[in-house]
């Protein structure tokens, strides 16, 4: 079972990993599209002030127009590494034994505006694009994403822990999903923000520390209860994470 994460538009700088190339990442058949991304981030960091416009980004930001114009020869980190942010603070990756980062490798994957979906270990560059984004020439990156992130997803068994602008790129309506809830005393739920990511990061850590794994909604449930957080079925494949 995969579990896909949204990324943060924070990341990581630096790294020690070669530079970027496509056939190191998971999902080889969605190299075309990285690729042409890859070019169009490149060509627009060019012309600074229209990357800031199209990036939503202001003139304190121009280190991530940088940080685009270098893709293809800045140094790369594991996925994993790259995000950062309230979820991936909450995953605590450094805290991990060798045994559940090898785990975390495997079992989590990151939803990206320009890589379509990276694997926990895939050697990434940092970079700047959001799923909201809409790139000159190319447009809404959904509609470029989905004829070939729905094929790649669909014969995979996913719990989606994505966030709306990701989930716009891709449908998964096999996946098990989870939203993050407060609950008053009288039962009734409310969907959260400000709590959201990091009660996903927290599951996210107790599923790569579980040996077992998820087989299922019950087992997920089950490796939820034993790292203390409250997980309940709302439909055969839909579950509330009660903050």
């Amino acid at each position: 079972m995969l579990v896909l994460l949204p990324p943060s538009e924070t990341k990581a700088i630096g790294g020690d990993g070669a530079p970027l190339d496509l056939e190191r990442l998971a999902r080889p058949e969605l190299n075309p599209v990285r690729a042409k991304l890859v070019d169009a981030l490149v060509d627009l960091a060019a012309d600074v002030p229209a990357s800031l416009a199209v990036l939503g980004l202001s003139e304190r930001q121009e280190l991530e127009v940088q940080r685009n114009a270098e893709l293809r020869t800045s140094p790369t980190l594991p996925a994993l590494d790259r995000y950062t942010g309230v979820l991936y603070d909450n995953l605590d990756l450094k805290t991990l034994t060798r045994a559940e980062r090898s785990r975390a490798a495997n079992r989590l994957a990151v939803a990206s505006a320009l890589f379509g979906v990276v694997h926990g270990g895939d050697p990434i560059p940092a970079y700047r694009l959001s799923g909201g984004s809409v790139l000159p020439a190319i447009g809404p990156l959904g509609n470029l994403w989905r004829p070939v992130l729905n094929p790649s997803l669909a014969g995979t068994d996913i719990i989606d822990l994505r966030s709306a602008p990701y989930s716009s790129l891709a449908k998964i309506p096999h996946a098990i999903t989870v939203r993050v809830v407060t609950e008053d005393p009288a039962g009734r739920r409310q969907a959260v923000s400000h709590f959201n990511k990091a009660h996903k990061g927290l599951l996210a850590r107790a599923i790569v520390r579980s040996r077992a794994g998820v087989k299922s909604v019950r087992s997920l449930v089950k490796i939820a209860a034993a790292a203390g957080l409250r997980l309940e079925p709302t439909g055969d494949r839909a579950l509330d994470l009660i903050v």
